[in-house]
């Protein structure tokens, strides 16, 4: 060995490469003239005693420049271009207004309309569906661009940056994992820490209660405290803050990466009281009437064109004059929930940058503060208290809605954990003013387009003045690589890298005024599709109306007969001009780019994301017909749980029990949805709550007597959504029998898990709300789960 060390003059760390290579280990491969290998020592100690040697250790080897700076990415959810007060909007927003005051701002900024796709987006610098995640993770599809899997091809800007020397970090939302694949029995190769992240702190579905969160330690489940003072948004911040001064502390000659992400203003909109009784009588006079206000403000503040035209309602919204009286009361106060919710996750971010100034950091720290993965979302359609009624395509009335609330504290109870509330669509279509739509139409801005604000004092100089050059989310990476001065590589951890779609902005830092980069984008998302080129853009709906509930006619939808629309943006702002009839040529030449788009981006089929809307049946599942589970078994999520409200199914208990026993025997769901089987001093229930609005139990008034019992719940259902017959039998006897109206097709909640032995997480039934997680009084040593 030493004569081949002589031979190649390599050194220690080099051998340990051949070793592990040779091994077959996990090892990071770098493209050339990126990152070299270390420097090969010149002098050799084999002749010398230690007596006579000196001792001097080598350099770590830096890639990087010098002084390179700290990033932060605040990435918000949900939140419409007319949303904060920085920028004329009505939602309080103090600390996007300093950093905006110290930095600079964009007012053509894009993102994709919906969330894992933007998020895949932003840390990959790819067009989302090149990355598998043409649509959100709990909708994905075996078609190449709609997996919701980043391919490892496509390293995120967390493993570059990583192999180059920062301490990266992620807290919150982060939504880009297979659904099925979040259980602590993994797979994990794609959860943050094995895409860059050296730590993580969040949740990894699209939603989670800000309460009772499903949170994810790196790798291992954590359950919040049981505390009314508990919030997720403070939380995060907390742990993002601590993380800060542990990394100055420990590693404060390395640069560090850290992605913040809350789940604010995503649905369920969660706030404690006295947040959004600030807003008390600020939108009484309806959406109508903010959207015309925020457009005056806007204008005013510079933040539009002076020429912007205010684009019109949709004829299929409703106008606040057709609201009746009796309703009003409800629409406003999930718009004041819905505020608060808002200010509040802008005062914690501010926390988290003020521990940054704290910190001495804040000089040469680079923030890129956006204002949303997309525009206010439209899912709460007609105003819900249960938001998952849009996702199931499931139909309900405002006075069904009023009816459940009245049974759970009224409108006091909106914004508490009890529910899972999201406003009306026409809040979040005035939340995006000036722009038509909300998110999930990628056609027009107001799905789109969002404010984003950039900081850096030690480079750039504050200024005004918007930047209104077309940019995408797709940009941020190699804005950063541009930066940095390093190129993106060609291949990381052995796998060649495809190409980086973005391009850099920051040639806008120091010019506001610059000429435009030459940039293609194109968008598409449920079928609603769109493409920019030279100022030009050409656009289509497509076929769903995230507002409509239970939208009729989507399997009918043939997407080469949609009708496509032509707007130049550089002189019409807003799409307020449909130039389509008069110039049909440019559309042709933009419909050809998009096509040559969609080929390039595995884009096709068309409307790949709204399949499971037509096909509940396909929705991502275990491959699993039959499980045995015990008292261990603990937050196993939805989707990689039996589907016991949505398919028939034989649930077999083998347990023992106490005199008068109680607690949850098992449950899956949670607060805003699922099935429960517990005792009640003795007496056996199931329940079925079908999303808040209606809720199904089935009980007898026989006491079980102590000792060990075969307890048996068939469920039957003939197709999803329909019926459900329940029968319980205890000891081959019957038990209790009764009936579900109708089911849930797709999915109580986005996180919520299956427990055994007791309910974890928001509770099921508000029946042991108060004694939550209600742990079974008595031993279950099996519980067998069958799909019939």
């Amino acid at each position: 060995m030493r004569e081949f060390y002589n031979l190649m003059k390599i050194n220690c760390n080099s051998i340990f490469l051949l070793f592990v290579l040779v091994s077959g280990s996990n090892f990071k491969i770098y493209a050339q003239d990126v990152l070299p290998f270390p420097p090969v020592p010149t002098a050799s100690v084999a002749n010398e005693t230690l007596a006579e040697s000196t001792h001097k250790r080598r350099e770590e080897p830096n890639h990087l420049p010098k002084d390179a700076p700290n990033i932060i990415i605040i990435l918000m959810d949900d939140l419409g271009f007319g949303t904060p007060s920085t920028f004329g909007g009505g939602v309080n927003t103090p600390t996007l207004t300093k950093v905006f005051k110290e930095g600079i701002a964009y007012n053509e900024f894009h993102t994709t309309s919906i969330c894992s796709p933007s998020r895949a987006a932003l840390l990959t610098g790819r067009n989302h569906t090149h990355v598998g995640n043409g649509t959100i993770a709990e909708r994905a599809v075996d078609w190449d661009g709609y997996t919701g899997i980043i391919p490892k091809e496509a390293a995120t800007v967390a493993e570059v940056l990583k192999d180059y020397g920062y301490s990266t970090s992620a807290f919150g939302k982060w939504h880009n994992t297979p659904a099925n694949q979040t259980t602590v029995a993994g797979p994990f190769d794609y959860w943050p820490v094995n895409y860059g992240f050296q730590h993580f702190y969040g949740f990894l579905a699209g939603e989670t209660s800000q309460y009772e969160p499903r949170l994810i330690n790196d790798f291992t489940p954590v359950e919040p405290p049981k505390d009314e003072k508990y919030h997720l948004t403070t939380d995060l911040a907390d742990h993002a803050i601590e993380w800060m001064k542990q990394h100055k502390s420990y590693a404060a000659d390395k640069p560090f990466l850290l992605y913040f992400a809350p789940g604010a203003g995503h649905a369920p909109h969660h706030i404690f009281k006295e947040w959004a009784d600030k807003y008390k009588g600020k939108f009484d006079d309806g959406w109508d009437t903010y959207r015309e206000k925020v457009f005056k403000r806007q204008k005013e503040l510079g933040w539009i064109p002076k020429n912007a035209m205010l684009t019109a309602r949709d004829k299929t919204m409703a106008s606040w004059e057709s609201i009746p009286q009796s309703e009003r009361a409800f629409q406003i106060r999930m718009m004041e929930v819905f505020a608060g919710y808002v200010e509040h996750a802008d005062h914690e971010v501010g926390r988290v940058l003020d521990a940054l100034e704290a910190n001495g950091q804040k000089d040469n720290t680079i923030v890129f503060f956006i204002w949303g993965d997309n525009g206010s979302s439209a899912e709460g359609q007609n105003g819900s208290i249960s938001e998952l009624l849009a996702q199931n395509g499931i139909s309900s009335t405002i006075q069904q809605q009023l009816d459940a609330l009245d049974k759970l504290g009224g409108l006091d109870a909106i914004g508490g954990p009890l529910l899972e509330n999201n406003y009306n669509a026409a809040w979040a279509w005035a939340g995006n003013t000036p722009f038509k739509h909300t998110k999930l139409v990628a056609s027009h801005f107001g799905g789109t387009q969002n404010a984003m604000v950039v900081r850096w004092p030690k480079m750039i100089k504050p200024d005004s003045t918007p930047r209104s050059q077309f940019h995408h989310i797709n940009d941020i990476v190699p804005t950063i690589y541009d930066i940095l001065n390093i190129k993106a590589p060609k291949v990381v951890n052995g796998f060649e890298q495809m190409p980086i779609d973005g391009v850099s902005f920051k040639y806008t830092f120091n010019d506001a005024k610059a000429k435009e980069v030459s940039k293609v984008q194109f968008f598409d998302n449920n079928g609603s599709r769109g493409v920019y080129k030279d100022g030009w853009y050409a656009c289509t709906f497509g076929p769903l109306y995230p507002w409509i509930p239970a939208q009729k006619g989507l399997a009918e939808w043939d997407s080469n007969k949609d009708v496509w629309e032509l707007y130049n943006i550089k002189e019409d702002y807003t799409q307020y001009n449909d130039l389509a009839a008069k110039n049909p040529q440019k559309l042709k030449e933009l419909q050809e780019v998009f096509n040559e788009e969609a080929k390039k981006n595995k884009d096709y089929p068309i409307g790949a994301g709204i399949w499971l809307r037509i096909h509940p049946e396909d929705v991502i599942k275990a491959p699993y017909t039959s499980w045995t589970f015990d008292e261990t078994t603990k937050r196993m999520p939805e989707f990689s749980a039996p589907g016991l409200g949505k398919k028939s199914n034989k649930v077999v208990a083998d347990v023992e029990i106490k005199e008068n026993a109680s607690g949850v025997l098992y449950a899956l769901g949670g607060s805003g949805g699922g099935v429960t089987l517990f005792m009640d001093n003795g007496k056996l229930v199931y329940e079925y709550n079908m999303l808040i609005i209606e809720r199904y139990n089935v009980e007898s008034s026989t006491k079980i007597p102590a000792g060990k019992h075969k307890i048996e719940v068939l469920t039957t259902i003939a197709k999803p959504g329909a019926p459900a017959d329940i029968v319980i039998n205890v000891d081959g006897k019957e038990y209790a029998k009764g009936q579900v109206k109708r089911t849930v097709p797709v999915a109580f909640t986005a996180s919520e898990t299956f427990d055994v032995g007791e309910d974890l997480g928001g509770p099921v039934s508000i029946r042991y709300y108060k004694k939550a997680p209600f742990k079974f009084e008595g031993k279950i040593n099996s519980v067998k789960v069958d799909l019939l």
